[in-house]
C-alpha cells in the first residue's frame, strides 16, 4: 500500500497534459500557469514558512535562480501541450530520463554503458516513429516545444545537483522560493503575453476550474508532498520506478478521454519510447552521491 500515492503521483502526471489542454489555449498559457501557481504558493507558505525564515540569501538567489529555469520548463510545456496530443506529449517528454545520464556522462567523462546507448537510440527512433506516424513529414511544432522541455528539464536536474548554496537547504523552502520566482516569471510576462490571469480566471466555467484546480492541487501540491515524503520512506530506484509509468497515463487519458488515434506506425514508436526510456533508466550508471534528490525533479506540465 505504501506505493499506492506514488503511482496516483504518476497518474495524476499523466493526466495533466489532458488539463492543460481543457484549460489553455495558445493565448492564454501565461495566463494559467500564473493562476496554477499563484493557488499552490499560498497554501504551501504557511507549512514553509519557518524554513522560509532560515533560508540564508544564498540559498534564496540559488533557488530563485531555479525558479527562472523551473520558469522556462513550464512554459515550453505547456505551449507544447496546448500544440500536440496529450499522447506525444507525455512521450516525449519522458526522454528526460535518457537525456540526464547522457549529459551527466559527458560533464563526468564517464562513458555509459553500451546496452544504456542502445536504450537511447530505440527511444529516438520511437520518438521519429511517433511523432511522424511513419511518414517522413516533420514533427508538429508543440513536439518540439515538448523536446525542448525536455532538454531544458535535464539542463534543471544537472543544476540543481551543482548549486552547492542549496544541497543542504530545507527542501520544502527551496521548492516554495522556486515556485515563487516562476510565478513572478509568469505575473510579468503574462501583460505582454495574451488577456490578465484575473481575466481568464473571470472567464473559466465550473469545468476549467475544476481542471485548475486539479493541476495546482493535485498535479502540483499532492505530487510534491507524497514525492518528498516516498524518496524518506523507500529506495529513490522504487520510486522512479513508479513515476516512471507516468508517460503510460499520460497515453492511456490521451486515448481513451482526449480522443487521440494513433496509427499502427505511432503506436510502435509510442511502445519503442516506453522500452527504451525504461531500459535506460535501468542501465544507466548509478547516481553520484551528490546527484539531485529525486523530490526536486520537476516531472510534469
Amino acid at each position: 500500500m505504501r506505493d499506492l500515492p506514488v503511482l496516483l503521483v504518476a497518474v495524476v502526471w499523466g493526466s495533466s497534459f489532458l488539463a492543460v489542454q481543457r484549460v489553455a489555449e495558445p493565448g492564454t498559457v501565461v495566463a494559467m500557469l500564473a493562476l496554477r501557481f499563484g493557488l499552490v504558493l499560498p497554501v504551501l507558505g504557511p507549512a514553509a514558512w519557518r524554513s522560509l525564515r532560515r533560508l540564508r540569501r544564498a540559498e534564496w538567489l540559488g533557488g530563485a535562480g531555479l525558479g527562472l529555469v523551473l520558469g522556462g520548463i513550464f512554459l515550453l510545456e505547456t505551449f507544447g501541450a496546448v500544440h500536440t496530443s496529450a499522447t506525444n506529449a507525455g512521450l516525449i517528454i519522458s526522454l528526460t530520463i535518457v537525456f540526464t545520464p547522457l549529459a551527466e556522462s559527458a560533464l563526468a567523462r564517464t562513458p555509459l554503458p553500451r546496452s544504456f546507448l542502445a536504450a537511447a537510440g530505440l527511444a529516438v527512433v520511437g520518438i521519429a516513429l511517433l511523432t511522424g506516424d511513419g511518414g517522413l513529414r516533420a514533427p508538429a511544432s508543440g513536439d518540439l516545444l515538448m523536446l525542448g522541455a525536455a532538454v531544458v528539464r535535464t539542463i534543471n536536474v544537472l543544476a540543481t545537483a551543482r548549486v552547492r548554496a542549496i544541497r543542504e537547504s530545507d527542501t520544502l523552502a527551496v521548492t516554495w522560493v522556486q515556485l515563487a520566482a516562476a510565478t513572478l516569471v509568469f505575473a510579468a510576462v503574462a501583460p505582454f503575453a495574451g488577456p490578465l490571469p484575473w481575466t481568464v480566471a473571470a472567464a473559466y466555467g465550473p469545468a476549467q476550474w475544476g481542471w485548475l484546480l486539479h493541476l495546482a492541487l493535485l498535479c502540483t501540491l499532492f505530487a510534491f508532498f507524497v514525492q518528498m515524503r516516498a524518496v524518506r520512506t523507500t529506495s529513490p530506484s522504487r520510486v522512479s520506478l513508479l513515476l516512471g509509468t507516468e508517460p503510460l497515463w499520460a497515453a492511456v487519458f490521451g486515448i481513451t478521454l482526449a480522443g487521440n488515434h494513433l496509427g499502427p506506425s505511432a503506436l510502435l514508436g509510442g511502445a519503442l519510447v516506453l522500452v527504451g526510456t525504461e531500459w535506460g533508466r535501468r542501465t544507466a550508471l548509478a547516481p553520484r552521491s551528490e546527484a539531485v534528490p529525486a523530490e526536486r525533479e520537476p516531472t510534469a506540465v
